[in-house]
């Protein structure tokens, strides 16, 4: 960077983790092709492209991970090379990619497009271990909480009125779950994780239009595609992103996120 620009840099600023200040427009093709051919590292972007997507460890390290989130994260990465270098659009987008409805990287917070893990079929449970729970032989949550005496585990109290949408109840000592009533939420699962498991049939969510409050306020994502799977070569995934960005790209203001495009003109 002495040589290439000012030799001033940000060490994980709010934009990135290095971000090299003050060079000249002949200057970056050079430095382009120097960090990637020489030095073989990636360089993420800060104008209106799209930005490095990100990812939670999926499930490389944990249980709850409805598909591979860093596979996906990587090979789409890969795939959106000229996007993530070559500014075509009218503002930033960012993918993020959770792996499940905990959400670790805030995608629905924080991504015009959110990929959150879902499943389609029925949460497993089983039944000894919810007994086991209250009977008291496993700690909730993990033994998250432990360190002080909260008194037993009710898990009418602690589980089923927290329900979102009252789809559980227990029937003489067994839980039942209505699981079309189920928003997957997963506070049921993250308190009893030995006894209650998502279900087999995994995929993801795909929301649209989440951001930070530059133009018009902070924005959660909303609904657009409730299930599809997630398998290589992610060719239905990426049918759905190019055709977003076609309709952001002919229809967006400058500086117009995405889900401030949909805010003027309407999700339909």
């Amino acid at each position: 960077w002495e040589f290439r620009g000012s030799g001033v840099m940000n060490m994980h600023g709010s934009t990135g983790d290095i971000i090299f200040i003050g060079t000249r427009t002949e200057q970056l093709e050079e430095i382009f092709y120097e960090m990637t051919h020489k030095y073989d590292q990636d360089i993420g972007g800060s104008g209106s492209n799209l930005r490095t997507p990100s990812c939670c460890l999926g499930e490389s390290r944990c249980e709850w991970s409805c598909y591979n989130t860093q596979e996906i994260c990587y090979q789409l990465t890969q795939e959106y090379q000229d996007e993530l270098h070559r500014p075509a659009f009218p503002y930033k987008f960012k993918f993020k990619f959770d792996g499940c409805p905990n959400g670790c990287v805030a995608a629905i917070a924080r991504a015009d497009m959110s990929f959150v893990g879902t499943w389609r079929d029925n949460i497993r449970i089983d039944q000894e271990a919810v007994q086991a729970y209250i009977g008291g032989e496993f700690p909730p949550n993990g033994g998250a909480h432990a360190g002080r005496d909260w008194g037993p585990f009710d898990i009418q109290k602690e589980v089923i009125d927290l329900c979102p949408t009252q789809c559980m109840w227990m029937e003489g000592k067994e839980l039942k779950i209505n699981d079309k009533g189920c928003t997957r939420c997963m506070h049921c699962i993250n308190v009893m994780p030995r006894a209650l498991r998502p279900g087999k049939d995994t995929g993801c969510s795909i929301l649209v239009g989440a951001k930070a409050p530059i133009l018009d306020g902070a924005q959660m994502s909303s609904m657009l595609v409730p299930f599809i799977k997630v398998e290589e070569p992610y060719d239905d995934i990426k049918e759905v992103i190019e055709n977003i960005w076609d309709w952001w790209m002919e229809e967006a203001k400058n500086r117009e996120r995405l889900g401030e495009l949909i805010k003027r003109q309407g999700f339909q």
